[in-house]
């Protein structure tokens, strides 16, 4: 599948792909929508000295080049997992500059990430560890309340609409400890309701440049 870099609105980079119209990261601003979703209303919401996070959907690393700088600058230990069911090649990831833009003490951190074998923990900072896994969502089996944090990803719903089904959403309520957040770009009424459902206190909150609203789900 044919894969582009293209330049979004607030000067950072993501990765346009023609024959699903989607793109990686936001077309508004990839770099504004990752800090804000991800990092101010995820990592930041959390209190623990110790944080446990799941990423749906690796792709280019943005999320998790993040919560390393977070993890080094606040010194909270974290503990990521992210799955991706198609890598990236390290050419195209090199491409995309982030450190240049965000933290060029962490580049090659960056670029390890992308290179490290699949399906081990490694330790790449002092207080970040991390596990990336080549597999497919709906095959991958997660340990009961094994999270703390949920970073989910997917591409959108009308790109691909069983990323966003009931059936997905329960993993993550199943690996979420209780009172485990899952934070979202997405903000679709019926993703809404199906979290309500599975038993998540939902939140609407102020989305990132280019979108009303967000969504913070809270395992109860």
């Amino acid at each position: 599948m044919k894969r582009e870099i293209i330049i979004t609105h607030d000067g950072s980079k993501t990765i346009h792909i023609p024959d699903l119209n989607e793109n990686y990261h936001s077309g508004h601003g990839a770099l504004q929508e990752a800090v804000h979703v991800f990092i101010e209303n995820g990592l930041k919401s959390l209190e623990s000295e110790h944080v446990s996070v799941f990423e749906m959907g690796f792709g280019t690393g943005l999320n998790a080049y993040l919560a390393m700088i977070f993890a080094d600058e606040s010194h909270k230990m974290i503990h990521y997992t992210g799955v991706e069911a198609f890598p990236l090649q390290t050419e195209l990831i090199s491409q995309l500059d982030y450190p240049e833009l965000v933290n060029r003490k962490l580049e090659s951190a960056f670029l390890k990430m992308h290179e490290l074998e699949w399906g081990s923990a490694h330790q790449i900072t002092r207080h970040f560890c991390f596990t990336k896994l080549h597999q497919k969502i709906e095959d991958f089996t997660p340990g009961k309340e094994a999270f703390d944090l949920v970073f989910y990803d997917a591409f959108g719903p009308r790109a691909q609409e069983e990323m966003w089904k009931t059936d997905i959403l329960h993993k993550m309520w199943y690996l979420l400890k209780s009172g485990g957040v899952l934070v979202t770009y997405c903000a679709r009424g019926q993703f809404r309701r199906d979290l309500i459902s599975l038993g998540f206190e939902v939140d609407r909150l102020p989305g990132p440049p280019g979108k009303r609203e967000m969504i913070r789900a809270v395992k109860r």
